[in-house]
């Protein structure tokens, strides 16, 4: 099964060169997450290649994107202790800012704070490959509680009704925690059922998915086919449907309810 969250362990220091020219997706950016060589050390160049494509895009989504404040960081392309030796998904981290840390450092506290540097451990934006599916989604890891911890109190001081609004505008896109078998869709969630997930959600123990999923054929003839579309497009798009989500859920300086007023 490949990985629904990141591995909670801390990413080695550095980042790739986002990938210039052809950017588009080939055959071998999915087969070397495949069973065959999600283990092999031999396969990390066609997965170094891929994790600089997914830079490459989120770096540019940002930059003309609705709002460029944020910051990028990519998962490791080789199998490691951090990803069990085994790489069956890549992905793409658009976070806070370094600025943005600071101010939630004091908020936090040197204690509290200490494993904000981790992209994992913020909310943030996703976009991920994996054998036979492209993902855009916002997460919040159980490590980022903070997050979590500031929605749940927004919702409690302004009511669901505003949660409710921005997750229906995201018609194709499901919600989850963690890794539960639920999964309700998005478009027409009900404040009732939007109210049952609110009250299971418990930040710092299960994680808080919206995500949109696109299957990828193993036959690579129906792969290739499928690849001569505007892939990158389609998922840049998508991302920028999730921005405003993004900034409603994740503490900032303008959605500060992470302590109780």
């Amino acid at each position: 099964m490949p990985q629904t969250e990141p591995d909670p362990a801390p990413v080695p220091k550095g980042q790739p060169k986002p990938l210039t020219g052809d950017l588009s997706l080939e055959p071998w950016d999915f087969e070397a997450l495949g069973p065959r060589h999600a283990k092999n050390p031999e396969a990390n160049e066609h997965r170094l290649k891929t994790r600089r494509k997914l830079l490459a895009w989120a770096k540019a989504w940002v930059k003309a994107g609705p709002d460029p404040a944020f910051d990028v960081r990519t998962s490791i392309h080789n199998p490691h202790a951090f990803n069990g030796q085994k790489v069956d998904r890549l992905w793409a981290y658009i976070t806070r800012t370094k600025a943005q840390k600071t101010a939630l450092r004091k908020v936090l506290g040197r204690e509290l704070a200490k494993d904000l540097d981790a992209a994992y451990r913020n909310a943030y934006l996703c976009v991920a490959i994996e054998h036979e599916a492209l993902e855009v989604s916002l997460r919040i890891h159980p490590d980022g509680w903070y997050d979590g911890q500031n929605l749940l109190n927004r919702v409690k001081q302004e009511g669901a009704r505003g949660l409710l609004e921005l997750l229906n505008q995201l018609d194709g896109f499901t919600l989850r925690l963690h890794d539960w078998k639920g999964r309700w869709p998005l478009g027409s969630l009900s404040i009732d059922a939007l109210e049952e997930v609110l009250r299971f959600y418990q930040p710092g123990e299960l994680g808080w998915v919206v995500e949109r999923r696109w299957p990828i054929p193993s036959d690579l003839a129906q792969r290739a086919a499928l690849l001569e579309g505007d892939i990158a497009g389609t998922l840049q798009s998508e991302w920028e449907r999730l921005v405003p989500l993004y900034r409603y859920v994740a503490w900032s300086e303008t959605s500060d309810f992470l302590f109780s007023r």
